[in-house]
């Protein structure tokens, strides 16, 4: 019996074909495929500048490290914050920014007192208007509005929500700016606010 007749080699490539072809169609680029999968963030960072000062501090949450980093607002200050994702040492906020329809930041400040306003550029607003939150200006009125308790900032950031809102609501400790409808969490990163 011959090892390489003709049958044997149809057979083999046969087998081949079938392998590549199931190996090809597991990432086909669809609109459900995450394309900034939640395993592949490593760094939440935030660049916060004060506006009157012309200061930045640059807080660096490391996801799954455990520990909020604590931000420092004065209040009656005005900030200009900027985020950036990160993956290892490469910079994924384009990535976010390329599939800018399919994400969307809500940041929550329980116990504060911060009026935010996103101010994202065209690279980073949505089709039917609404800006991720790349870019955000916050105004402190009350960096902790209670000693006794936890002021946070807990910044979330969506994938592939069926709707979302700029919109805020104050809730019994502090407010939430943005809401969404579905999707997945893509990264979620705690920050402790102090002043």
């Amino acid at each position: 019996m011959k090892l390489f007749n003709t049958k044997n080699i149809i057979k083999l490539l046969a087998v081949l074909f079938i392998a590549i072809t199931v190996v090809s169609c597991q990432r086909d680029g669809s609109a459900a495929e995450d394309d900034l999968p939640q395993e592949d963030l490593t760094n939440i960072i935030l660049n916060v500048k004060d506006v009157a000062a012309g200061t930045t501090q640059t807080y660096n949450y490391s996801m799954g490290a455990g520990g909020a980093q604590a931000i420092k607002l004065t209040d009656g200050k005005t900030y200009q914050v900027t985020a950036t994702f990160k993956n290892g040492n490469e910079d994924a906020t384009q990535e976010i920014k390329d599939a800018k329809d399919e994400h969307f930041l809500i940041f929550n400040f329980p116990n504060s007192d911060i009026v935010l306003t996103r101010t994202d550029d065209a690279s980073s607003t949505r089709a039917d208007g609404k800006r991720v939150g790349l870019k955000t200006e916050w105004v402190v009125n009350k960096a902790v509005k209670n000693p006794s308790a936890t002021s946070q900032l807990i910044f979330t950031l969506y994938h592939e929500p069926a709707s979302v809102t700029e919109d805020s609501q104050t809730t019994t400790n502090g407010v939430i700016y943005g809401a969404q409808v579905g999707g997945e969490t893509d990264a979620q990163a705690n920050y402790t606010i102090t002043n």
